[in-house]
């Protein structure tokens, strides 16, 4: 078996263990695997967080092992069955559609093509598309890569960043995140730091062909990382703006001639209607400056007969194409039409549907729904799935800036008050309806729910979450800060059933600022730093999740809330945990157990007091194990164990058999831990916990083997 476990296989299977601890059962493999490094080397070894701390572990491991013993045949057993192997690219969707009214912009397209193609020669093929905003650089990268779907076989990959919350572009670890779900990767296999992210980039793209198309991206330290190692990888960037300090080949999309745009022109209004239109075409040139978006909305203007020139008093002299067309398009629009636009433009949502859109405006979501189709035939407005509806970035800042003209700073400010109420009445509901029995959701605002059950919950939380992201912000800006909080508050199911730790980490880092100085040593303040705390655990971030987590302690203490403060001493303790540091793990947990049972009969969280007591029974089992204090492992889960059976909680209960099978195969009664498995198998099979029943059967032969 030595063979096997050599320090490259050894070095390599800690990395993807610490990269693989996202979701419960990644964790369950990192706790599992420092026990065991902890029974190998005969001490305490903290997890290590460098790829050098990570070779000088398996060297101090390989080392002990060439002695032999049983932990031999277990590493070997455990290499070859844990991890999985590494995710393997899927072609994925491809590019979003390309624009059927596409015009000239031949140069640019040999440009791209002799970038793609040269000889790689040890220089990374990356270009940078840019140009301001509405010239049509999206338009060109799409254009460009249909006509290359031969070339790139292994697939072409497209993330699009103008859906972040405005206001926050994303970090390079959420553009790793996406990029990655686009190449097939599933949620609970993206690793949780950057550097892991990065890496199983490289791994999936290594010795493919392929296209990746990052769009609407602001500043370098976005896709610094994404620039490929892999002679046949593309990254195609692309800037709605100047150009950045991306060490790229630099490709500006120019304004359209006067004889492409009338090309345009008739292309999307037809020839006879530009033909009809002849004494308008040179001004309307004029005007458009060659700007795709605004000659495509004027030649719309020209079919529909609608007026397309703007009013003398708008004056040419200082305006960018985009905002003579948003002139030109508002006063085309029945005014209350042009109201709802400006007014929802205020808030800058990522996305939005008739409902929020209603709300700016306080019309009815019916008159909503009817004036956004409208503003989309105006081209105002864009269409999404679901629904929804979007602004172009330049479009939105204009209409923002001219709802301040047209409506004044009070009007502005109490539409925005009312978008606010309606996300955070939504957010409510759906957070309650994610996760009904947990006292840090704040209860619905009425009986009614829109919501059937917990997955419609987490689903109608996950669709609205970048707009519940920024209204923080907006809530914080305008001065709500009781709102603000309550936002934030309500991201919880996001964190805790669908992994949103990411997108959620700056709403919460701001809320809990906001908390401090506003609301310090408080139940609300506690609540936030126990959220941010939870988020960069998950992160592995962990110097700074301990303050968080200490942070929320002493806030829950200093409110007298003992549910509170027991509950995030529990958490410190699971931070030590999934970093190896049993001992300190065991003692907060010891600790978090005390408080729990400091709560009387009659007081707040008694009703829930003994499942509390029964999973820091399992948390001390899990740590005692870690410590290599098996027969007291063993005790604390079988009380666990027992109480979940009372209370007919089958996942719970799985989890505890899990944990226990993990206590008995250390200890060497690999029969007892057999039987364990399987009874677990049967709970969990009926709850269709995929990845915890493959957990599970990696255990099962790993006991095989041993027994």
């Amino acid at each position: 078996m030595l063979e096997i476990v050599t320090v490259g296989a050894l070095t390599a299977f800690l990395t993807a263990v610490g990269n693989g601890a996202a979701g419960e059962m990644g964790k369950q493999a990192l706790v599992s695997t420092g026990a065991l490094v902890r029974r190998t080397l005969g001490r305490e070894a903290p997890l290590p967080a460098t790829s050098e701390g990570r070779e000088v572990l398996a060297r101090a491991l390989h080392a002990q092992l060439s002695q032999a013993g049983r932990h031999s045949g277990e590493w070997a057993e455990l290499l070859q069955g844990l991890p999985e192997p590494a995710p393997l690219l899927r072609p994925g969707a491809g590019l979003p559609p390309s624009t059927r009214d596409f015009t000239d912009r031949q140069r640019v397209l040999r440009q791209l093509t002799r970038e793609a193609g040269r000889p790689a020669a040890g220089r990374p093929r990356v270009a940078l598309l840019y140009g301001p905003p509405g010239i049509g650089t999206t338009a060109v990268a799409l254009y460009w890569g249909a006509a290359q779907i031969a070339q790139y076989p292994d697939g072409q990959f497209y993330v699009d960043l103008r859906d972040a919350a405005a206001g926050s572009a994303p970090a390079s670890t959420v553009v790793l995140q996406r990029l990655l779900q686009k190449m097939g990767v599933e949620p609970e296999r993206i690793p949780p730091t950057e550097a892991g992210r990065e890496e199983l980039y490289r791994q999936l793209t290594a010795g493919r062909k392929a296209l990746v198309v990052i769009d609407h991206a602001s500043h370098l330290a976005q896709v610094r990382r994404l620039i490929p190692a892999a002679p046949e990888v593309f990254l195609l960037v692309v800037a709605s703006g100047p150009a950045f300090a991306l060490e790229a080949e630099r490709i500006a999309v120019p304004q359209l001639t006067d004889r492409d745009a009338v090309k345009l022109l008739k292309k999307v209004a037809g020839p006879e209607n530009v033909a009809r239109a002849k004494a308008q075409v040179p001004d309307l040139l004029d005007r458009c400056a060659g700007n795709a978006f605004a000659l495509k909305a004027a030649a719309i203007s020209l079919l529909t007969g609608e007026p397309s020139l703007p009013d003398p008093s708008d004056g040419p002299a200082g305006h960018s194409p985009v905002q003579r067309m948003v002139l030109t398009a508002c006063r085309a629009l029945a005014p209350q039409t042009a109201r709802l636009c400006r007014l929802t433009a205020v808030g800058a949502w990522p996305a939005f549907d008739a409902g929020l859109a209603a709300a700016a405006a306080n019309v009815s979501a019916q008159e909503g729904a009817r004036m956004l189709a409208e503003a989309v035939d105006a081209q105002l407005v864009e269409p999404l799935h679901d629904d929804r509806y979007r602004f172009r970035p330049e479009v939105q800042r204009l209409l923002s800036e001219a709802a301040g003209q047209e409506h004044g700073i009070p009007e502005c400010a109490t539409a925005v008050s009312r978008a606010l109420d309606h996300v955070l009445t939504r957010a409510l509901y759906a957070a309650h309806a994610a996760l009904p029995r947990s006292w840090r959701v704040e209860a619905a605002p009425g009986e009614a729910t829109p919501y059937g059950d917990e997955a419609a919950g987490v689903a109608a939380l996950r669709a609205e979450a970048a707009n519940v992201i920024r209204a923080v912000s907006v809530a914080r800006e305008y001065g709500h800060v009781d709102t603000a909080l309550r936002l934030a508050r309500s991201l919880w199911p996001l964190q805790l059933k669908a992994g949103h730790w990411d997108e959620v980490l700056p709403a919460l880092q701001a809320a809990a600022r906001c908390a401090d100085e506003q609301h310090p040593d408080t139940r609300t303040a506690a609540g936030l730093h126990f959220q941010l705390a939870h988020c960069l655990g998950e992160l592995q971030r962990w110097d700074e999740a301990d303050r968080a987590a200490q942070r929320a302690v002493a806030s829950e203490r200093a409110a007298g809330h003992v549910r509170g403060e027991a509950s995030s001493v529990e958490l410190l303790g699971l931070l030590q945990l999934y970093r190896w540091e049993y001992p300190a793990a065991h003692e907060q947990f010891v600790e978090a157990e005390a408080r729990y049972r400091q709560i009387g009969p009659d007081e707040e969280g008694a009703a829930d007091l003994p499942r509390a007591l029964a999973l820091a029974e399992r948390h001390q089992g899990r740590a005692l194990c870690g410590m290599g204090q098996l027969a007291e492992s063993r005790a604390r889960l079988e009380r666990a164990r027992h109480f979940f059976a009372e209370q007919g909680e089958a996942y719970n209960l799985g989890r505890v058999l899990t944990d226990l099978a993990e206590t008995l195969h250390a200890a060497g009664d690999d029969t007892a831990a057999l039987a364990e498995i399987a009874e677990a198998e049967r709970l969990l099979t009926p709850e269709r916990a995929t990845p915890h029943l493959e957990y599970l059967a990696r255990l099962r032969q790993r006991c095989e083997a041993m027994d």
